[in-house]
């Protein structure tokens, strides 16, 4: 494990030394506050989107939703550097010559780029000091939605390493993530009210934000926790045999 944590705090540095993590941190946070506390001309026909609204009751579960709709896109973009650059300027050759095995490479990139995602999300906590300042959430939302947030970014991760082993082309690499991602989040739902038995039903169940939204009314779904869970693991692995692979070409 130790050879693990030493590439997790090489990603992890190098995430605090990139320009372009600090630009989709900073656009990931705009969304929230755009979404948390708007300008006052924008609150006008439709106060009902936005939370923190004069006269209006302020909650935090459509920040979540909110929140995870926008790791569509930025889990993605955070990841399509870590194995894709490799490739491309041909380092993953010294990684794969080195005293590490293939599963300790794509542990030790996941678990760099999840340490910077915690510590984006932690960035958020202040839309929760400014709730409790002019409002009363509701402790258990918060907590449910924080862990829900956590699973769901570190399935989303895992996908976008995924497409980062599959190509040596960062935006295409990207560019396949978001639409891995986007079947598993921002299609699934009107898919499955089109669908008949059993389809809609698995549709349904193959929703990321569904099992999000659980999360964000303060409630615990441990078939969430499997799900999230389990897309971790899967495309894990499948980034795993996709190093793998490249001892072979």
């Amino acid at each position: 494990m130790g050879k693990t944590f030493s590439i997790a705090r090489r990603e992890l540095a190098g995430y605090f030394y990139s320009p372009l993590a600090y630009v989709i941190g900073a656009l990931f946070l705009c969304v929230c506050a755009f979404k948390f506390a708007p300008p006052p001309g924008f609150i006008s026909g439709s106060r009902e989107w936005f939370i923190l609204v004069p006269h209006q009751q302020a909650s935090l579960r459509t920040l979540f939703e909110m929140m995870g709709a926008a790791m569509v896109v930025a889990a993605p973009l955070l990841t399509m550097r870590l194995l894709s650059e490799e490739f491309h300027v041909g380092t993953i050759e010294t990684l794969m010559t080195a005293p590490v095995t293939d599963a300790q490479v794509v542990l030790g990139k996941f678990l760099g780029v999840l340490g910077f995602y915690l510590a984006l999300l932690g960035s958020t906590l202040m839309f929760l000091v400014l709730m409790f300042i002019f409002a009363r959430p509701d402790i258990g939302v918060v907590v449910m939605g924080y862990l829900g947030m956590i699973l769901l970014g570190a399935a989303f991760l895992a996908v976008g390493l995924f497409a980062s082993s599959l190509t040596r082309h960062q935006l295409l690499a990207a560019a396949a993530a978001i639409v891995i991602l986007a079947f598993f989040s921002l299609l699934m739902s009107p898919a499955a009210a089109h669908l008949g038995e059993p389809w809609n039903q698995a549709a349904a169940r193959l929703n990321a934000m569904n099992y999000l939204k659980s999360f964000a009314r303060g409630l615990f779904d441990s078939r969430a926790v499997v799900f999230f869970l389990a897309l971790t693991g899967g495309f894990l692995f499948l980034s795993i045999k996709m190093v793998e692979s490249r001892r072979w070409r």
